[in-house]
């Protein structure tokens, strides 16, 4: 079932109102974090990701899930971040979309906050022909960070969800060993591809997937992974914030949704990495108020070793 769509004027009006702001932004802070500093220090335009071009050899993503239907999930994981890191991705998830999050400062004064984030969740493949890819958490913070973003918080996935044009009905599917296999990952594409028959790409669009997260339990759960998400209305995630599974656990239910490293706070450009300490800012952007060191959240294996590339022949390769 469609949601329904927000309506055009409104949407441009908040594009042209929040994206003044915003380009002021990235005049300010980066686009590629591989250190705290260079978040601050590298320079970007305008509301998109820098997302490498697209290669002309690229497959699509029905092609993607044909070639990878081998592979275990470990293997599939690399080959998704290879095919990401290497451009094989929609371009309308290239340019951002601004999510408004308000909140109540100690005085009584309402605070504001804009958040850019993609307007839907990471796929591999074409406009015309992509596959959602989830991805463990090691490799999510990797991607992110290549693409100058965080993870949201359960306060940003709710906004993002109430803000959405477009609300699809969360489809599970029966839980069991499948569960991370290429066949739940393309049954549970073909439900959402049912639902979002016809609606234009590039609005922002939720529902559909639950949302690895950034959050303070994972400074106290080392190696885990946290989930949230998969609503049903407002409010009413299927998933409540959960940090059970470990950093390498991911299903077909999974989604990477990106959110740009920088920040509108008060009508000012201001790191994301900043303002999530900032405990005057904070609590508008997470529930859980300061969340403690984000920089080592979003790089968890930033003092080992890399996952090992996948070669990206290796999936481009007929079988």
């Amino acid at each position: 079932m469609q949601g329904q769509s927000t309506d055009a004027g409104s949407v441009m009006s908040r594009l042209v109102t929040v994206g003044a702001a915003f380009v002021l932004a990235c005049a300010a802070f980066g686009a590629f974090a591989s250190t705290p500093d260079s978040v601050r220090a590298t320079p970007r335009s305008e509301p998109l990701l820098r997302l490498p071009a697209r290669p002309a050899d690229a497959v699509g993503g029905s092609e993607f899930a044909r070639r990878t239907s081998g592979l275990s999930s470990t293997d599939r994981d690399r080959a998704v971040v290879a095919e990401l890191e290497r451009g094989n991705i929609p371009s309308f998830l290239g340019r951002l979309t601004p999510v408004n999050l308000t909140s109540h400062a100690s005085d009584g004064r309402t605070v504001a906050a804009t958040i850019w984030v993609t307007p839907d969740y990471l796929a591999i493949g074409s406009d015309d022909d992509f596959l959602y890819v989830p991805l463990t958490y090691d490799s999510a913070t990797i991607i992110a960070d290549r693409f100058g973003s965080v993870l949201p918080t359960t306060r940003m996935v709710d906004a993002i969800y109430e803000q959405s044009a477009h609300h699809l009905t969360p489809a599970p599917l029966p839980a069991g060993p499948l569960m991370r296999s290429n066949l739940y990952l393309s049954r549970h594409q073909q439900r959402i591809d049912g639902q979002r028959s016809g609606l234009p790409l590039g609005e922002l669009i939720s529902g559909h997937k639950k949302d690895l997260v950034l959050s303070n339990r994972l400074r106290q759960l080392p190696g885990r992974v946290a989930i949230y998400g998969w609503h049903r209305a407002p409010g009413h995630p299927i998933q409540p914030l959960s940090t059970v599974h470990g950093a390498q656990y991911v299903d077909y239910s999974h989604g990477v949704r990106l959110v740009s490293a920088t920040v509108v706070v008060g009508g000012r450009p201001r790191s994301i990495y900043d303002a999530l300490q900032d405990s005057r800012v904070a609590p508008i952007l997470s529930r859980e108020g300061v969340t403690r060191d984000p920089w080592a959240l979003m790089h968890p294996r930033v003092s080992g070793p890399l996952p090992a590339p996948a070669d990206p022949a290796r999936v481009a390769r007929p079988e």
